[in-house]
This record gives structure tokens, sequence and C-alpha cells, in this order.
């Protein structure tokens, strides 16, 4: 993959932030103090990636809109409970970012955080001088819609063929199949390497700092 590229997108809870584990939690917590079914493990996964808003119509689509908007903020005000630092990126990553930055490559973030949630953790990591640009699911539209990475594609200058969009979530790698962009799926997330497989990425690997030895 030497030199096919100009713009790595990432994804960030659970590809560049081990923050998997605690989304799960957060969302059963905040389904419990409202009264609602607790999802499973493997439900709550399922939404990652996806808009809050997106995510608790998801899990709850029975429940009017109230429900969801009472639902998001519970899971904002557990979330936002724990203290982040560069510590919960996964082991390497920082090094990884700065190393394809002074390689040349342009870098940048499509998640579905809010905008706020977003510029707090990459403030928090001392990852946001790495971005040339960042898109969040409250500015444009959720995943798997292609509008972020449309949006970057275009901010930046750098046509689909020149693009990777790296994530854990099959989310990810269906944003990145509706613009055209060919996508890496990373297994330290949301879907398991065999879920992400399923839709046939350029490339699964185990962890998202494996993606150097393939730009190499």
């Amino acid at each position: 993959m030497k030199d096919r590229f100009d713009l790595l997108v990432f994804d960030w809870d659970g590809t560049l932030f081990d923050s998997v584990g605690w989304i799960v939690e957060c969302l059963q917590l905040a389904a419990s103090d409202c009264g609602l079914p607790v999802p499973s493990d493997m439900e709550a996964r399922s939404v990652i990636g996806l808009g809050l808003k997106e995510a608790m119509e998801v899990l709850f689509p029975e429940y009017p809109a109230e429900m969801a908007l009472r639902l998001a903020g519970c899971y904002r005000r557990y979330y936002s409970s724990k203290v982040i630092g560069a510590d919960g990126l996964f082991a390497g990553v920082l090094d990884m970012l700065t190393e394809l930055k002074q390689r040349g490559y342009r870098l940048a973030v499509a998640t579905g955080k809010t905008r706020s949630g977003l510029n707090h953790a990459l403030a928090l990591t001392g990852t946001e001088r790495l971005f040339d640009s960042t898109r969040c699911a409250d500015e444009t539209v959720s995943k798997p819609n292609p509008e972020m990475l449309l949006q970057l594609m275009s901010e930046l200058g750098i046509d689909e063929s020149r693009t990777l969009m790296v994530g854990d979530s099959l989310h990810d790698l269906r944003m990145a199949r509706n613009a055209g962009v060919a996508a890496v799926g990373v297994g330290c997330g949301a879907n398991d390497l065999a879920q992400l497989m399923e839709l046939s990425p350029l490339l699964c690997i185990e962890r998202t700092t494996d993606l150097l030895r393939f730009l190499n």
C-alpha cells in the first residue's frame, strides 16, 4: 500500500482510543437509570460508531424521541465522569500518528462523537495538532452515510482513490464503501475481525498500529 494514499481518516473510539468497554458500560447504565431494558454487551457494541441519537434509536426503536433524548443525556453524564488522557490511547497510537504525519500523510478523524466530545478528547490526549481536519456526527450525518468522508475529502482536496478509512466497526467500513473509499478494519474495537472481513475491506489488522508496516 506504499504511496497509494495521501489522506488517512481514522475513527476515534475503538480505533485510536480504547473506550469501547466504557461506552458499553455507560449505555447500559443509562438504560437502567431510565427504566429501560439493559442492552447486552453485543447489542451495545453494535451501535458504537453511530451518532448518539442514532444509537439510541437503534437500541430502543419502540420508545418516543423524548426518551431517546433523556437516554442520550444520561449517557453523556456517565461517559464524561471518567477522566481521560493520552494513556487512554491504544499503545503506540501517538507514535504512529506522529510518524505518519512526518511521512507527509494528511490525517483526519471521522467519528460518531459530538464536536464537543471530540474536541475534549483531542485536547486531553495531545493529538489535536496531528490532524488536518475532523468531522463529527452532530455536525453532519451519522455513519454509514458517506457525508463525513465526502466533506473531509472536499475540504482537503484529496480524491477518493487517494483516501483510506481506518475503523473498528461495520459502520466505518460501510461509510467507506458508500463514499467509494478503500478501508482497513481493525479488530481492537466494536467488531471482531471475522465480522469486519464480511465487508471485504482492503485489509484487516489486529491493532491500528499494525497499519504502519503496510504503509512502508
